[in-house]
């Protein structure tokens, strides 16, 4: 399906076969009990979000969805994230948590190997785990995996650059680090959509690690090594502040620069002209869904062992429409 700018994309949010897939970062600081008894079928359960990173909106949109749910439920919530999108940082936070012995735990893995051993100790010592955004190397201890149409992100990113550039060029992906499930699987569905374009050449992935003066001077680079380069698709929040930031550093308003995630200073880039497009995901959603298969689960009900989640493209055409109700959220 070609993509058209004022098109909005979206997924069946719903149960699916998933390549799991997602990034991304996000806030909500030490968190805070939601919920109270009852509504919970059995008993009033407590469950424990670890978020990929603290103080990104695409994860405070996310704690948004699980705080209104669990309190729709009956349960509560407590939420924990690093300062940073690191495995070294995370393994502690989940090793407190299983040390609390909350009833379920609801995290998005910063690493697939590297995460792996810790989160599923967790699910061994009782604990009910959903993973969200990310997954690990074999998720099968888990409840439930819910995640967005990461590599279908990836496909819609190349398709709003190739509209702007019949007559092709040079691309770049920006991204965080390999080896996280949701960014390397939207560089892969970018990558493969440029391969079926003979008019398109990949210049290759580089990696921000997740900080946006990395992602900048990246860019900057890239421009002056590449004159001809016409696009650049950066993979997540901050790689998407830093790679608008070299852009326009470089004086470079021809060169498309579509983003994964929508938080504030995104959209405001988006309507200065900075950015060309951003893709979407649905945070509150899969919170919301993450609760309900965490309750599910210590309900000793049926589970959902992979849902996948849509995304809506924005652009300055559709953002102060529906293409508005997808920003991400700073607070609850």
């Amino acid at each position: 399906m070609k993509w058209s700018k004022a098109l909005s994309i979206t997924a069946i949010g719903a149960v699916g076969a998933l390549a799991l897939a997602g990034c991304s970062s996000g806030d909500g600081g030490s968190g805070g009990d939601s919920g109270g008894s009852g509504g919970s079928g059995d008993g009033d359960y407590s469950l424990a979000f670890v978020q990929g990173v603290a103080g990104d909106e695409f994860y405070i949109s996310m704690q948004c969805g699980i705080e209104a749910k669990a309190e729709e439920l009956g349960v509560s919530v407590k939420t924990q994230g690093a300062k940073q999108f690191d495995p070294a940082l995370q393994k502690p936070l989940v090793d407190s948590v299983v040390a609390s012995s909350p009833d379920a735990l609801l995290i998005a893995a910063t690493d697939q190997s590297a995460m792996q051993a810790p989160i599923e100790a967790a699910a061994n010592s009782g604990i009910e785990v959903v993973l969200v955004d990310t997954t690990v190397e074999d998720p099968s201890f888990a409840a439930s995996a819910i995640a967005s149409d990461n590599y279908g992100g990836g496909e819609a990113a190349f398709e709003a650059i190739e509209e702007a550039h019949p007559e092709g060029g040079k691309v770049l992906v920006v991204s965080i680090d390999p080896g996280i499930t949701t960014s390397d699987a939207r560089a892969e569905g970018f990558e493969a959509a440029v391969a079926e374009n003979d008019k398109f050449e990949s210049v290759g992935i580089e990696y921000s690690h997740n900080q946006p003066d990395e992602a900048a001077r990246i860019v900057t680079a890239a421009l002056q090594r590449d004159k001809d380069l016409v696009g650049i698709f950066a993979a997540n929040l901050f790689a998407a502040e830093g790679t608008a930031t070299g852009v326009q550093q470089a004086g470079r308003d021809d060169v498309t620069v579509v983003g994964f995630d929508a938080g504030p200073a995104q959209v405001e880039q988006l309507r200065d002209g900075i950015v060309q497009a951003l893709v979407a995901q649905e945070p509150a959603s899969i919170g919301e869904q993450a609760v309900e298969q965490a309750v599910a689960a210590l309900n000793g009900e049926d589970t959902t062992a992979e849902i996948q989640t849509g995304f809506t493209v924005i652009t300055q055409d559709n953002i102060d429409g529906e293409g508005g109700e997808a920003v991400y959220q700073s607070s609850c």
